[in-house]
């Protein structure tokens, strides 16, 4: 009888034709996007180590390298400031994701809590901000009164909390349950433990996109680094690597000749795998928790 009936349920598992014909047709759809997808990167790669005069002879497609070298990243090396920049960006990274993800959770924990006094006028206050500011002279007028130009801190501190990274993790801090924070309270945990202990190993998945977004989001500033310092030993990488584009094209553009011209096309290549390969190295290892963290984000209160 068992048996009898383990051989109905296998019946009942088992894929029926069109089933299969759509996985097939799934999985190679899949691939395709996939591909499509990675192309783009991989033929700015092979781009940047191939030989210049024959990538700018080259039309089409690419899949490897006409020739080997590594010209146009010597050339971006070159510069004197690359490894400035490197450290500049770096410490900007470090301590301003480490600055933010901490704002950020003492935020979230706060405006999660239901005991909050004014919290719906307090929400509303916040979430203007994402709509309209004071506008970019003004803000630049308070960072010069607080003698936050011309220093790395001033790339810092101001961009410490965003408001949208504040509202996914408040929604993620308030999913979980209430009886695990009363329980902690009456143990006698203080907020501090409560916020340390309870919410943030419990929210993995919403840290994980927090640090992501902060993660891109210095790595990838130019604007106010531009803007805000004129001490080229200050100047972030995102920074020199748009200098080192911008004169390049300058000098395609000036006609420079066949190999300037040619250099000045790999060299383009080159700065935005520099540019691009920290991010995804560091993506693969919190890929698994970006999509559970946005779903808890986006739920609705």
């Amino acid at each position: 009888m068992a048996k009898k009936n383990a051989e109905i349920q296998k019946k009942k598992i088992k894929s029926s034709a069109g089933e299969k014909v759509f996985s097939v047709f799934n999985y190679i759809l899949m691939t395709a996007v996939a591909l499509l997808c990675l192309y783009p990167m991989w033929y700015v790669l092979v781009a940047s180590v191939s030989e210049p005069n024959k990538i700018i002879r080259h039309s089409g497609g690419l899949v490897k390298s006409l020739g080997f070298t590594l010209s146009a990243y010597k050339k971006v090396f070159e510069n004197p400031n690359i490894i400035s920049g490197y450290m500049n960006t770096l410490f900007i990274l470090i301590v301003g994701v480490a600055t933010s993800l901490i704002m950020t959770c003492l935020g979230a924990y706060v405006l999660s809590r239901k005991n909050l006094l004014w919290k719906k006028p307090m929400m509303l206050f916040i979430m203007f901000t994402m709509f309209f500011s004071g506008g970019m002279i003004p803000f630049y007028l308070n960072l010069k009164s607080f003698k936050l130009t011309g220093s790395l801190w001033g790339l810092i501190i101001p961009f410490m909390i965003s408001t949208y990274n504040l509202i996914i993790l408040r929604t993620a801090f308030e999913s979980i349950p209430e009886s695990l924070v009363e329980a902690a309270k009456i143990d006698g945990a203080s907020h501090l433990k409560i916020l340390t202990s309870i919410m943030v190993p419990l929210s993995k998945g919403a840290l994980a996109v927090q640090f992501l977004y902060y993660g891109v989001e210095k790595w990838n500033g130019w604007f106010w680094a531009s803007t805000l310092i004129r001490d080229r030993d200050k100047l972030p990488l995102q920074v020199i690597l748009r200098e080192i584009l911008l004169s390049s094209t300058q000098n395609m553009q000036a006609g420079g000749g066949g190999d300037t011209e040619a250099v000045g096309m790999t060299i383009r290549y080159a700065t935005i795998i520099v540019a691009t390969i920290p991010i995804l190295l560091i993506y693969p290892f919190i890929q698994k928790y970006f999509a559970k963290g946005v779903m808890v984000g986006a739920v609705k209160e």
